[in-house]
Formats: C-alpha cells, sequence, structure tokens
C-alpha cells in the first residue's frame, strides 16, 4: 500500500515543480535585488487586509565587503514578495536598524574604503532603491562609535538613531514584527 501513496506524492511533486519550472524570476518592487520566483499553489499569501509593519535587524557583515549585505537584500525580497500580490507597505512601516559588524555598510564610499579595504560601497544602490520604496533605514549610533565610523560619513539616505537596542525595543512594544539576520 505504500508504494502507490509513494508514487502518487512522487508524480505530485513532479507535476507541481513542472508548472513553476520556466517562472522567471522577478523584483517587481525593488528592481535588481531580492529576487524571488512564484510558486503557483503557494498556500500562506501576503494579506491585502495586513498592515505589513516589519522591522529588520542587520547584524551580520558579507562574506566579503565587495559583496550587497544578504541580510539587507532580504528586505528586498520581502517588499518583492509582498508587492507580487499587490501588498505595499505604507511609508515607514518597513524598518531596517543596522548594528554590530555590518555597521559599516551605511558608509558612504570613502569611510567604507578606509574600513573595509574595498574600493566602493555595493549597499548604497541597494539602500537608496530601499529609500525610495518608503523603508526607513537607520543606523545604532552606538554602533558607529563601535566601529568608528564618523556620523557625518552615513551616507544621507541613512538616519542614525540613538541605539538598535532601544529602536528594536520601542518599535516591537508598538507592534512591529521583529525579522532578525
Amino acid at each position: 500500500m505504500r508504494f502507490p501513496i509513494i508514487a502518487v506524492a512522487g508524480c505530485l511533486a513532479v507535476m507541481s515543480s513542472a508548472g513553476s519550472a520556466g517562472v522567471a524570476a522577478q523584483q517587481p518592487v525593488i528592481a535588481g535585488y531580492g529576487k524571488i520566483t512564484p510558486i503557483e499553489g503557494a498556500l500562506e499569501r501576503p494579506d491585502r487586509s495586513l498592515r505589513y509593519r516589519v522591522l529588520f535587524s542587520v547584524t551580520k557583515a558579507a562574506s566579503s565587503p565587495d559583496k550587497v549585505n544578504p541580510s539587507l537584500e532580504k528586505v528586498a525580497r520581502f517588499l518583492n514578495l509582498l508587492g507580487t500580490d499587490g501588498v505595499r507597505p505604507t511609508q515607514g512601516d518597513v524598518v531596517v536598524i543596522v548594528h554590530g559588524p555590518a555597521t559599516p555598510i551605511i558608509s558612504e564610499d570613502g569611510e567604507y574604503a578606509t574600513k573595509t579595504g574595498a574600493a566602493k560601497n555595493p549597499n548604497l544602490a541597494l539602500i537608496a532603491a530601499l529609500k525610495r520604496a518608503g523603508v526607513s533605514v537607520r543606523v545604532c549610533s552606538q554602533a558607529l562609535v563601535g566601529n568608528g565610523i564618523a556620523p557625518v560619513t552615513v551616507d544621507k539616505a541613512v538616519e542614525v538613531d540613538v541605539s538598535a537596542l532601544t529602536t528594536m525595543a520601542t518599535l516591537q512594544i508598538r507592534g512591529w514584527a521583529l525579522i532578525p539576520d
């Protein structure tokens, strides 16, 4: 009796993957970042009736300073996933707080080069795209001090908060969902 069940399950898996095969990756909200691939029949979908208030904690550095930070890329993926279903968060409802080893990603090119040795900061274009999409990108002032980054070298699209700890606590108390990296 097990064989027919396994065979049917295998056929269904092949059929469902065939239905999504050939579907191109998309980036409907943040072009060039956060690729997603829509899968037909996926159960849980973004809900247009909800207000998506989400806080991303970005602490990890990329594997190499010449690569875009994967946690920042995750924010773009989130917006693209919502956008595929026609959900657009209100300006400021998606917040990114950068701290810890990821802190240099908010620096202008000169400071980034000094801190990492990379010629340019590959994260600035993504930060600008997130800002245009209504995301509030912030950095912890305590992490700036800890990483020896002068506030005047923070990219103009990034806001400086007193601390990641207080930002995360305050926004969660106010109803933001936390997505850690």
